[in-house]
């Protein structure tokens, strides 16, 4: 019997067969009637988002509480896997549900603000960025002079997490020259405990991630600097995230925005940050 050509016709019956429907992701008018507001979040995703001892905590955690209360509403938090891809994420979590027919969010945090993005996802509307983020390096003092540029890594070895947009950075960079310097590990809070441990004297990441591992820590700022620099490569070293909702929930949209707007102008958004040693970022407008 002919396996493959059967398994690949179930596959496509699967493919073909419909969704189930989800509980639609819903526009302010139903948010505030029904008084909750579902937002999704990612796990895995310190110091913006993650689990510990069983419950979610981080600066979107927080966020999504104070968005929720500043609406009136209860928060039904969401902590979601990452898919291959936001626009996959978008879809799952936002507008077309998954295979078990779970209600949809009403509310995404953590969704770059990128223009090519928004046009691939005309089924979803962004709101206004909360945070900006940017590709930074921490590096022992003593090992380096300091860190003005790519150029200052010299021949010392760099810890990063092998898929993150740093990495991507520095394998791309000049040509690919600093290839040999990279220690990749799984994830980033493995790369910043090897760096802690001495196993490299430069970290690489977000500068979010970065300070808030060294805040955990209690890592001395002034032996431990965390540096920006200039790069000219094709891979972004800055970029804004923000929220999105489905495209008939604008006005969800608009009302978030203003939730940020208001909790920027009133420090809590940078108190937030704070809590887990980030400096906040705030994106551009504000």
């Amino acid at each position: 019997m002919r396996r493959r050509p059967l398994l690949l016709g179930l596959c496509g019956l699967l493919l073909a067969a419909p969704l189930p429907p989800a509980a639609a992701a819903r526009p302010l008018d139903q948010v505030t009637t029904d008084g909750t507001l579902r937002v999704a979040v990612y796990g895995d995703n310190a110091p913006f988002s993650e689990e510990a001892a069983g419950k979610p905590r981080g600066i979107d955690v927080d966020l999504a509480r104070a968005i929720a209360e500043t609406l009136k509403v209860k928060l039904d938090l969401r902590v979601v896997d990452a898919g291959e891809n936001v626009d996959g994420d978008l879809r799952l979590n936002l507008w077309r549900g998954d295979l078990a027919g779970t209600p949809l969010a009403d509310l995404m945090l953590h969704v770059p603000t990128d223009r090519q993005l928004a046009l691939r996802n005309e089924q979803v509307f962004f709101t206004a960025p909360y945070f900006e983020q940017e590709i930074a390096f921490a590096y022992r003092k003593g090992a380096l002079e300091g860190f003005d540029s790519l150029d200052d890594i010299g021949d010392r070895s760099v810890a990063l997490e092998g898929t993150g947009a740093a990495d991507l950075m520095l394998l791309t960079a000049q040509g690919g020259r600093f290839r040999p310097n990279l220690k990749h590990y799984k994830s980033f809070e493995e790369a910043a405990k090897a760096y802690l441990a001495g196993e490299a004297p430069i970290l690489a990441g977000t500068r979010a991630a970065i300070e808030a591992a060294l805040s955990a820590a209690k890592a001395p700022k002034d032996d431990n600097p965390v540096a920006t620099v200039p790069s000219t490569g094709l891979v972004k070293t800055r970029w804004e995230i923000g929220g999105a909702v489905r495209t008939d929930s604008r006005d969800l949209a608009y009302a978030v925005g203003d939730a940020i707007t208001a909790l920027n102008a009133d420090g809590r958004l940078k108190a937030i940050c704070e809590t887990y040693g980030v400096t906040y970022t705030p994106p551009k407008g504000y």
